[in-house]
């Protein structure tokens, strides 16, 4: 099976059992989408013989090129226990020219699912800190045209990758709070030589359950094996709609 629908299978399994775990009285859920206007830079050779991909863009080209987007997250507790986990998919396109001097397009669709599990070490009434840990899934696919589709390359690659992570909610009045999420993974263990990903937001309570989000994203990969060589980062503000169960 691919990864992609690996992905799309888990995060279909996990995302709506958070309702149903409300019901019991024990747990307490949420899900988040968000709205992601992520500017890119870095390397990416999407495979063997491939030409290198040099990205370094303002979210204003991102839009251009960008194919489409989307940043989907759930968090569950019980307790201290905790599980969260964020799906995001990212498709973009780029033009330019690889020796010698032929004209070239390649296309990089990126998709990660991130899952953990922790541990609630501080609950304070106007702080909450987790500590999780678990896995980052990345599946990279590339197509790369050159001289008008004269040369036409395509592959994928998949891996995983442990992570750490913490998790902070402050709370500034009775409507406002603030959320930070930094997670880093890799360690040379999985399939990148690092990862790591940043979240901070404000946000504002709409009613019991509903909540809106404002705030920053960053999304890092270094990867190389063989021919393939993925440096990328992903960042830029996001927007989001939060409901509690």
């Amino acid at each position: 099976m691919r990864l992609t629908k690996l992905m799309a299978a888990m995060a279909a399994t996990v995302l709506p059992v958070l309702p149903a775990a409300a019901q019991e009285g024990a747990w307490q859920g949420q899900a988040t989408a968000y709205v992601w206007g992520a500017g890119l830079g870095g390397d990416v050779t999407p495979f063997t013989g491939a030409p290198t991909v040099r990205v370094d863009k303002s979210l204003s080209d991102v839009l251009d090129d960008l194919d489409g987007a989307f940043f989907l997250s759930g968090y569950a507790r019980r307790d201290r226990f905790v599980l969260m986990g964020d799906l995001s998919v990212a498709s973009a396109s780029e033009e330019g020219m690889v020796p010698p001097g032929l004209p070239a397009r390649a296309k990089v669709r990126q998709s990660s699912l991130t899952l953990l599990g922790g541990y609630r070490a501080i609950d304070m009434p106007g702080m909450h800190m987790d500590v999780l840990a678990g896995a980052r899934l990345w599946q990279i696919d590339g197509t790369a045209d050159v001289a008008g589709g004269a040369i036409t390359r395509s592959g994928d690659k998949s891996f995983a990758d442990p992570i750490v992570a913490l998790r902070v909610n402050y709370t500034l009045s009775p409507r406002w709070s603030a959320l930070f999420h930094a997670d880093y993974g890799g360690f040379d263990m999985g399939g990148a030589h690092d990862t790591s990903q940043v979240v901070a937001t404000a946000n504002y309570q709409v009613t019991d359950r509903l909540y809106l989000s404002g705030g920053y994203r960053q999304l890092n990969v270094d990867y190389r094996e063989g021919g393939t060589r993925i440096d990328m980062t992903m960042a830029g503000p996001i927007i989001g709609a939060t409901l509690r169960f």
